[in-house]
């Protein structure tokens, strides 16, 4: 399977308990979701984060390891998970700083205005509000949690761009070209310009 089949889920931040349960960064909008699957699959970050801005990338030198999900819950902002064979902190330890991952193939379907985190890193912003479409930059990362909506980091001409991913704004969203269509209100492209 290669970089791009994956879909990221949770990031291991550290241990969570002495019987090696693991606290991890919510990745997905439907933490309930751990409910139904029991076979995941652990990669480390630096791998992963080939995709999903290299798609052609091939099988990442460490390749994911499928683990088995015994138990799960949200715990303060989070999802604390415990997969067989994981007893002790120095196994949860073990785990720090890997992603939690599904073959893309078994996401659940999602409206034509919604999209996976994994799908909108990497592709470019383009602000449609004017009279001419112009280039905000590369989504690099999104904060799902910083506030109402999530938060789109992208890198622009000018540096670090922040972009409110508000179905609002959204016109078209196009992963398979890599390529996302907002409405912005004016000016809000140039927030974090310097001298701005």
């Amino acid at each position: 399977m290669t970089a791009g089949e994956w879909t990221w889920l949770a990031r291991i931040r550290r241990p969570q308990g002495r019987k090696g349960e693991v606290f991890a960064e919510i990745l997905t909008d439907f933490p309930e979701k751990f409910a139904e699957r029991r076979r995941l699959w652990l990669m480390p970050e630096s791998e992963a984060e080939l995709w999903p801005a290299q798609p052609s990338v091939k099988k990442p030198a460490s390749a994911p390891r499928e683990v088995t999900l015994s138990a799960f819950w949200l715990h303060k902002g989070g999802v604390v998970l415990h997969f067989d064979g994981a007893g002790s902190i120095p196994d949860a330890e073990s785990l720090t700083g890997l992603i939690v991952a599904i073959p893309r193939a078994g996401r659940i379907a999602l409206a034509a205005d919604e999209a996976y985190i994994s799908d909108l890193v990497g592709c470019t912003l383009v602000d449609v509000a004017g009279p001419a479409p112009a280039v905000v930059g590369e989504i690099v990362d999104v904060d799902p949690i910083s506030g109402p909506v999530p938060l789109l980091i992208l890198h622009g001409a000018a540096g670090e761009v922040l972009v409110p991913f508000a179905k609002s704004y959204l016109r078209k969203l196009d992963p398979a070209t890599r390529r996302v269509e907002m409405a912005l209100p004016e000016g809000l492209a140039d927030l974090n310009a310097p001298g701005a």
